[in-house]
């Protein structure tokens, strides 16, 4: 039976029970692997401190706090080294959860954002009891989840929301999978996974959301899709 995680949110005097399977990995290491070990050895090249340029994601975080209730509960799905999302969230005195896979940004969300909850879990086996949050933020993290696992986990997202709750979410503009050696020069290969924008369109329907709105971000020669959601 895996374990059941007990967190408290004193403002909001409830508790927000997570339930996280342990999975033990030997062999060959899967596509998550990868990713979990890339992120422990570039996590300080990715945020080099609490101070680091994020860019336009700040502003993100403020469209979404401005469409929230005082006090209200926020999972951070993908969450990092908690820069920028979580301090934010947490600076305008919202309840903050934060989830990723990597034991070293999970230990630096920590630091960095003493206010907030955090687990070191597989997005995948990770679950919260329904309707336990107003809004979820997952910015560049469905990418690295195999392609099957995706809908799921976006389905699971939606029973996690409060009924209207918030989604905002990024995701690949163009279908690819693949790997990148020495990513960000940290030593370890880095892999990602995604569909097309419209692909994204149908699983987000699919789960429950209505769409808001979708922007196009670019980086690079590519870019990602930005999606803001609802739960119906």
């Amino acid at each position: 039976m895996p374990p059941i995680l007990p967190m408290r949110h004193a403002h909001r005097h409830r508790h927000i029970v997570c339930r996280v399977t342990v999975t033990c990995m030997t062999g060959t290491p899967g596509p998550k692997d990868l990713v979990r070990r890339g992120y422990d050895a570039v996590s300080h090249r990715y945020r080099r401190d609490a101070d680091s340029d994020v860019g336009e994601r700040r502003a993100w975080i403020a469209r979404l706090v401005a469409q929230l209730p005082p006090g209200a509960s926020v999972l951070d799905l993908g969450c990092g080294c908690g820069i920028p999302v979580s301090r934010d969230l947490a600076a305008a005195g919202l309840s903050v959860t934060g989830v990723d896979l990597s034991d070293v940004q999970i230990g630096r969300a920590r630091e960095f954002v003493p206010s907030a909850r955090f687990l070191r879990a597989d997005a995948s086996d990770v679950d919260f009891p329904p309707d336990t949050f107003d809004a979820v933020v997952c910015l560049y993290m469905l990418i690295h989840l195999p392609l099957d696992e995706q809908p799921p986990v976006l389905a699971k997202v939606a029973s996690w929301l409060l009924p209207g709750g918030r989604f905002v979410a990024t995701t690949g503009h163009r279908a690819w999978t693949g790997t990148e050696e020495n990513w960000l020069g940290g030593g370890a290969p880095m892999w990602w996974s995604h569909g097309d924008a419209a692909t994204y369109r149908e699983w987000l329907a699919n789960a429950g959301f209505t769409l808001d709105a979708e922007e196009f971000v670019p980086e690079g020669d590519g870019g990602h899709t930005l999606f803001w959601c609802r739960r119906r």
